[in-house]
């Protein structure tokens, strides 16, 4: 997931007259794309896909058919490589004819501020008088803890250092391939503000699944208005489908603490606000 933009605190200084003559004469992005691969407006893309065959010239005229159903022609094989005995592994280069209109193209904005470590404590310490609960796993069988510990570990991501960094923060990592009843469990044991969970494993839409799951069982195991704010990351999930898995945000790739925790302060601000507890 990649951060957006941080939004500054600080009233925005007045746009210089040069600088303002500068932005306007500054060239329009065209609304009508097409991708670039050598020459602009050419169309050229790179596609890579594994075909359940054996390495061989068969199965690289097969990986070319396909491309060109795909909308590449002409199609050119760069690369097949054989995945044991009866998959190979091909990446296809070629030209397609569609055209990416950016004016249908819709984005989920973030709807939040993004804050500093100190801005972060403050708030948590104004509104809760006491430190933010976060507790983070991989459920199911997910054993991959590198996006989890990203956001929470003290070493953090990207130049940004994890929850555990901020004083008014505690966090309860309990690593990978944790049961949903054992996550409930320490939640509830914890008295946990929010629940992180860090889904990378995608095969058989697993964190499709494992997400559902979640969100039924702490809505089953609390009562109504108390359930810990549910929070879900990882590289495949739709933006926007956090309603829908029955979790409050999904964050995406390239996600880093500080906006993770700006978020947190934002849920804790808003009036109908479950965080709140004597």
């Amino acid at each position: 997931m990649s951060a957006s933009t941080t939004d500054s605190a600080m009233p925005l200084e007045p746009m210089p007259d040069a600088t303002r003559a500068a932005a306007g004469k500054a060239k329009k992005q065209p609304d009508i794309v097409r991708p670039y691969g050598d020459t602009t407006g050419d169309g050229m893309v790179q596609v890579s896909f594994t075909l359940p065959v054996p390495h061989d010239k068969r199965a690289e005229g097969a990986a070319l058919q396909l491309a060109e159903k795909m909308g590449l022609k002409p199609a050119l094989l760069v690369h097949a490589k054989a995945m044991g005995p009866d998959f190979t592994f091909f990446v296809v280069y070629g030209s397609v004819t569609h055209l990416v209109d950016l004016r249908d193209v819709t984005v989920v904005e973030r709807e939040f501020p993004l804050l500093s470590p100190t801005e972060v404590n403050k708030a948590i310490k104004s509104r809760l008088r006491r430190k933010l609960v976060v507790v983070g796993a991989c459920i199911g069988t997910d054993a991959h803890t590198v996006g989890i510990d990203a956001i929470l570990n003290i070493k953090g991501f990207a130049g940004e250092k994890g929850l555990e960094y901020y004083r008014e923060v505690k966090v309860v990592n309990l690593g990978a391939q944790v049961l949903v009843p054992e996550l409930v469990e320490r939640a509830r044991a914890e008295k946990a503000d929010a629940v992180m969970v860090s889904q990378v494993v995608t095969q058989r839409d697993a964190h499709i699944h494992n997400t559902t799951t979640m969100s039924a069982a702490f809505r089953e195991a609390y009562p109504a208005g108390q359930v810990p704010l549910l929070v879900v990351g990882g590289p495949r999930f739709e933006e926007g489908s956090a309603p829908t898995l029955g979790v409050d945000r999904i964050f995406g790739r390239g996600t880093t603490p500080g906006e993770v925790a700006s978020y947190l302060v934002h849920a804790l601000a808003q009036p109908s606000s479950r965080k709140e507890k004597p």
